[in-house]
């Protein structure tokens, strides 16, 4: 991919007003949106989360759901939704798939609950 590709590609995911993170089949976070880095950065205490597991930001209870979730998303399932957040925010997990339809990857989104 060219490097104007990757930037404005980069530029429309800092765009969107939730965190994104976007994760390897091994479950190796490579992405992250400027909500996201703010979310675990600023607000959990994280360090450095791009190169590392997914899971090491989890709880085992959390672990468990996001590895059934792929599980669907391995088996050709589209967006798995995860839980309400505690600041109400809708997670969801979406595949990312090759052009043969592969699963490469997947990533987390959030997304305001205007659901009571």
């Amino acid at each position: 991919m060219d490097r104007e590709k990757l930037l404005l590609l980069t530029y429309i995911l800092d765009a969107y007003p939730y965190p994104i993170v976007f994760v390897d089949c091994d479950h190796i976070i490579r992405f992250m949106n400027k909500q996201a880095e703010y979310h675990y950065y600023q607000e959990r205490g994280y360090d450095t989360l791009i190169g590392q597991s997914i899971f090491g930001c989890h709880n085992n209870q959390s672990e468990e759901r996001i590895r059934a979730a792929i599980e669907k998303l391995k088996n050709h399932s589209n967006e798995v939704f995860l839980g309400v957040s505690v600041k109400n925010q809708r997670i969801y997990i979406n595949p990312v798939r090759n052009e043969q339809g592969e699963l490469i990857g997947y990533f987390e989104r959030f997304e305001l609950n205007l659901q009571k």
